[in-house]
């Protein structure tokens, strides 16, 4: 019942930051989640770089961006992911918060490259570089915390 907990607040949590805080009884915490998104969303511009990215035109998306604000979403995001994550019991294992901090991380630096990046002409945009990155981040994470783990293991001599 409790990983049935967690994966539902992790998946309304990427739906909206702060719901899954609504889920987990913190609605004043949810609450200002929610205000700090949608500030971050309307000041960044990021839904009206949204259509023009699904369509396939990055340069339309990247004039409607203000990046200043942009480069804050990856960090609310995935704290409100893991925030909710860890109120409904997850996130009990050594340095588990590592995946969703680098997560953060390399999806800012995703959102900063965003306008400049691409692969033989083809550009990713402000919406598609910032997921993959956070995807590429997360499974950095993930290794460097089995890496953490494996060396205080050697340590302690367990």
């Amino acid at each position: 019942m409790a990983r049935d907990k967690r994966a539902e607040v992790i998946f309304w949590s990427i739906a909206l930051p702060g719901f899954g805080q609504y889920l987990n009884g913190k609605i004043v915490k949810g609450t200002v989640l929610i205000i700090l998104e949608f500030i971050v969303n309307v000041k960044s511009g990021l839904n009206y770089a949204i259509l023009p990215s699904f369509y396939g035109n990055m340069q339309e998306s990247i004039v409607n961006t203000d990046f200043q604000w942009l480069m804050f979403y990856p960090c609310l995001y995935l704290f409100a992911i893991w925030d909710a994550y860890r109120d409904a019991g997850g996130g009990t294992s050594s340095y588990s918060f590592l995946p969703f901090v680098f997560s953060a991380f390399i999806g800012t630096i995703g959102v900063v490259y965003s306008p400049v990046f691409n692969i033989n002409g083809i550009y990713f945009g402000v919406i598609w570089l910032p997921i993959l990155s956070l995807i590429l981040g997360f499974f950095i994470g993930k290794v460097i915390q089995l890496i953490v783990l494996k060396s205080k293991k050697s340590h302690t001599g367990i």
